[in-house]
């Protein structure tokens, strides 16, 4: 499987899951600590002043307490998934 994220100047980061690996909480939180160097690193500017955005669904993997605490502790601004009607 292949993660993608991206803004209006194209991908600011990429990676596949290995062969065997889930996709659980773990992961993930290992996931947004590389993309939150890669933003640093390709998107200085966003960086700087806190103005990048990140949205993602209500999987619990997403939503599981060690993610939103690491995205509170580092100030992370959450677009939030709309309920489903």
């Amino acid at each position: 499987m292949l993660t993608v994220f991206f803004d209006h100047r194209g991908v600011v980061h990429s990676e596949f899951l290995p062969t065997g690996q889930t996709v659980n909480k773990e992961y993930y939180f290992s996931v947004m600590r590389r993309l939150r160097e890669a933003i640093c690193k390709k998107r200085s500017k966003l960086w700087a002043d806190n103005s990048w955005f990140l949205h993602h669904d209500n999987a619990p993997t997403h939503t599981a307490l060690i993610l939103r605490e690491f995205f509170a502790k580092n100030s992370t601004n959450i677009v939030p998934q709309p309920r489903l009607i």
